[in-house]
Formats: C-alpha cells, structure tokens, sequence
C-alpha cells in the first residue's frame, strides 16, 4: 500500500466521483482508477461500486475508509514534527554528562543556550565516563560533555574550558597555612577517594615517570556528597575538580609541583549526522567566551 493510494481513496470517499477525485488529486482518471484497482486487490476485495453515474462504497470500503483515515492523518502529522524538528520548533536533546563534571562553569552556558533555542527539550544523563561513552554509540545520546586524557578515535572532543584539581580539607588543616599545595604534601595524608576521579588518570599521562602520593585511603565512594560530609567531619581530604560544588565549610587550594588540570571537552560521534539541535549546541558552544564564566 502506498500513500498515494491511500489519498485517492479519501478523494473518492469524499466526493462519490472519479473524474471529480481525480481533479481534487490532480491526476488524470485513469491513473486514480488503476491505483484504486490494484489498492482493491492488496485488500482483498471491491472497496467502491459503480451503478451507471453512481459511486458508492463498499462494505469493505466502509470498514477501511476509517483506518485509511488514520494512516493520512499519522502521515500528516509525521510531516509536521519533522517540519518542527528542522526549524527548531521542537527540539529534544539528549546529553550525557559525566559524573564528576560539576554545573557551576556550565550553567550561564545553558542559559544562553536557553534563550537562543527556547524550544530545545533537553535531558540530560549523568554517569561515569565509559557508561556515557556506551550511550554515545548506541545512539542513545546526540551530544556529551566528558573528560578524558584520550578519546577514542569514534569520538570528536570539542575542548570547551580548562580546570585545575585541587585539594579539598576541612578548616583547621594545616593545608590552610598553604597559598598552594604540593603534591608531595599529600604523603601519609587520611585520604577519600572518589571512586570515579580521573586525577590518577592525568598523572600517569602527564607526568608518567612521578609517583603518586602515598596516601592512607580510609573510604572510597562514588557519592560526591559523602565525601565532602567525610571532609567537614575531619575524616580525610581528597582531591577534586576546582568547579566541583563545594559544600560550605570546606577549603580548597590548587595542587602544584606537579599542577594537574583537566580539559572539559563537548564529544560527538565521528561522522554522525547533526541534527538542527545539535548543530545549534555546537555553533554556540564554538563562540561562547567560556573564559568569562565565573565559577
């Protein structure tokens, strides 16, 4: 069944007339009787009966006439949302989000975002890096914001800022007496290890031949909150993004000798087609003064 078919079926149920169908369709009456003959005959049966001047439906007729309507109407309203989908009218984003990616450095980004799409519908999917990857190739995900040394060749990474790691203790530690932190200064620290930090990560990267610090790691959690609750508890320090949100209370200084700093990059699948949405995500993202965001 094709949708011409279906349209020239609707025309003569609609005016009882074939040369009238026809001249509603703007084909000639021989084409719109042959489509509705071989339309007939995928359906197993007379649809129209013709009495001399007369055009009538069929039983059969009668009972697909409402089925046909509903297949033109879900056509037609196919059209329309596509048509919205390449103006921008309607626009559903999905974003994967990296879980140790903080919001302070992003928010004025998405508000700009906001008020340049107002029609975007966005959803955004935290997790860790290869979850967010996975969803990327699945499909799943149009666009997402990660981390990472590396990115596999499937994977265009767009850099968008930069951020130092920092170390993050409670008031009172004597990393408060320090404008900077060393890294050594963390040896033989009470440490809480975020289980999704990517700052072993950048080290052996960076600098492969350093040894990391020989730190006592008395928990580990992927809970951002438990661990900054275990910071102001005096139960350890950790290491963490600087536009991380902080809960009050905690004090932070940036690591240095050696400094470490990550770049937080907006990733695409290579040679996947962009839709409008995206394309606008894009555009913006390129011509954003990300330097002016204030953490």
């Amino acid at each position: 069944m094709e949708m011409h078919q279906v349209r020239y079926f609707l025309a003569l149920a609609e005016s009882l007339n074939f040369t009238r169908a026809a001249e509603v369709c703007h084909v000639s009456q021989p084409s719109l009787t042959k489509a509705i003959k071989k339309l007939e005959e995928e359906l197993g049966g007379q649809l129209f009966r013709r009495e001399r001047n007369l055009t009538h439906l069929t039983d059969l007729g009668h009972l697909m006439k409402p089925h046909l309507e509903a297949v033109m109407a879900a056509s037609a309203a196919a059209r329309v949302e596509a048509q919205c989908f390449r103006t921008l009218e309607k626009a559903p984003l999905n974003i994967g989000v990296m879980c140790t990616i903080g919001p302070r450095r992003l928010i004025r980004f998405f508000q700009r975002l906001e008020a340049e799409v107002p029609t975007l519908e966005v959803s955004l999917r935290e997790g860790p890096a290869d979850w967010v990857m996975d969803l990327m190739m699945q499909g799943e995900l149009d666009l997402a914001l990660l981390s990472l040394p590396a990115f596999p060749e499937r994977l265009d990474a767009r850099t968008l800022f930069t951020e130092r790691y920092v170390i993050a203790f409670p008031a009172g530690h004597r990393f408060d007496a320090m404008t900077t932190v060393p890294l050594d200064a963390l040896d033989g620290e009470d440490y809480l290890n975020r289980s999704n930090c990517e700052f072993g990560d950048y080290m052996r990267a960076l600098h492969p031949d350093r040894p990391e610090p020989g730190v006592r790691v008395r928990y580990e959690t992927e809970r951002e909150d438990w661990i900054q609750a275990m910071i102001l508890a005096g139960m350890g320090c950790a290491v963490m993004p600087e536009f991380l949100p902080i809960m009050p209370g905690i004090v932070t200084r940036e690591l240095v000798r050696p400094a470490v700093s990550r770049e937080i990059s907006l990733v695409t699948v290579a040679g996947r087609r962009f839709s409008p949405a995206v394309r606008a995500v894009i555009a913006l993202a390129e011509r954003f003064d990300w330097t002016g965001c204030e953490p």
